[in-house]
């Protein structure tokens, strides 16, 4: 919805916001308990659990 239809662009920009995306929860994964790391599939769990549930929670609005 950002760059419209046209997959030029939403393939290229996908890729470049997943792995910025990935990259920051990798930093978060091991600045939360420094001598330990967590899973970075816990941290991006929790970010896609809540970016569902505002998903949801939108399209109830809507619909």
């Amino acid at each position: 919805m950002v760059t419209g239809g046209d997959y030029r662009r939403v393939l290229p920009l996908s890729a470049l916001v997943g792995a910025i995306f990935l990259v920051l929860a990798d930093t978060l994964a091991r600045m939360i308990i420094p001598p330990q790391d967590i899973p970075i599939g816990i941290i991006t769990g929790l970010v896609g659990g809540v970016f569902f549930l505002l998903l949801l929670r939108r399209n109830a609005q809507v619909g």
